[in-house]
């Protein structure tokens, strides 16, 4: 059959390592991205042993082998835009740089993920300046979380206040916006916090659903600001959308018992078809 026009589909890539249990990393992103009608592609830099209840061993994908995921990715299927997740090494994240130069337009959501939820360190500690100096720059959007932003800044971060200040503290670091996440701080309402570059600020403000079920929220979030990014949403745009679609997945998982610790969210509460352009 003769197709008179030819269309291709909305498409995003992940760059982060495998959950095996998976509620977080590239299996969650790739959940995030077909749920929003994005076709899902991959480069993992890490294989985890892990399940809801925590991390148990992390074995790195050589720096080569990642570059490679990338660059045929990009070269064959050209994604709208890139998520980058767990990095863990310095080897890493410059291999990761070498290649996102090469497509300069492609915008980047960068999860600067240092710490499992049970604890467990996911970053090299002589990794984070390297993150900061060779991946912030590359950045379209950082999405740290209080723990994340309380290391990279040295603020301790207690209220809304201190998430602005801690904000516009990151945006010095050199990235092109940053998204702080409030989900650790207590309270009925839940904010997080734009700093878009020129110093504007930005609150947005969701309820606080009560769930044991809150693994791969910020996996979930950072490829879902990826995923409408790709579907050319502006950026406050896409990220109202993907802290509306976080907060539903959430609630329409919250009474789910999957595993003996924290479950996964409900990425598939209401999927979309694929986005054909």
């Amino acid at each position: 059959m003769h197709l008179e026009q030819q269309f291709k589909y909305h498409s995003a890539l992940t760059i982060a390592g495998s959950d095996s249990g998976g509620g977080a990393g590239i299996q969650a992103d790739l959940k995030t991205f077909s749920a929003l009608g994005c076709f899902g592609t991959s480069a993992i830099t890490a294989i985890t042993v892990q399940n809801t209840c925590g991390v148990e061993a992390v074995h790195g994908v050589p720096p080569d082998i990642v570059a490679a995921q990338i660059f045929a990715v990009i070269d064959d299927i050209a994604p709208g835009a890139v998520k980058i997740g767990m990095v863990h090494s310095q080897e890493l994240i410059h291999a990761i740089a070498g290649e996102l130069k090469k497509f300069p337009e492609l915008p980047v959501v960068l999860d600067p993920v240092m710490i499992s939820t049970s604890g467990h360190r996911l970053i090299e500690p002589n990794t984070v300046s390297c993150l900061v100096d060779v991946l912030f720059p590359l950045s379209t959007l950082i999405t740290p979380n209080i723990h994340e932003a309380e290391i990279l800044t040295g603020i301790s971060i207690k209220d809304l206040e201190g998430m602005k200040l801690a904000a516009q503290r990151l945006l010095k670091l050199g990235c092109g916006n940053v998204l702080l996440k409030g989900g650790h701080l207590p309270g009925s309402k839940l904010y997080d916090v734009l700093a878009k570059s020129g110093g504007k600020i930005t609150v947005f403000e969701s309820r606080h659903i009560e769930s044991h079920n809150t693994h791969g929220t910020g996996c979930t979030l950072s490829s879902a600001i990826a995923a409408y990014l790709c579907r050319e949403y502006d950026l406050v745009s896409a990220i109202e959308s993907g802290i509306s679609y976080v907060t539903q997945a959430v609630f329409e998982g919250a009474d789910v018992n999957t595993g003996k610790g924290h479950g996964p969210l409900n990425h598939f509460f209401n999927p979309l078809k694929l986005i054909k352009l």
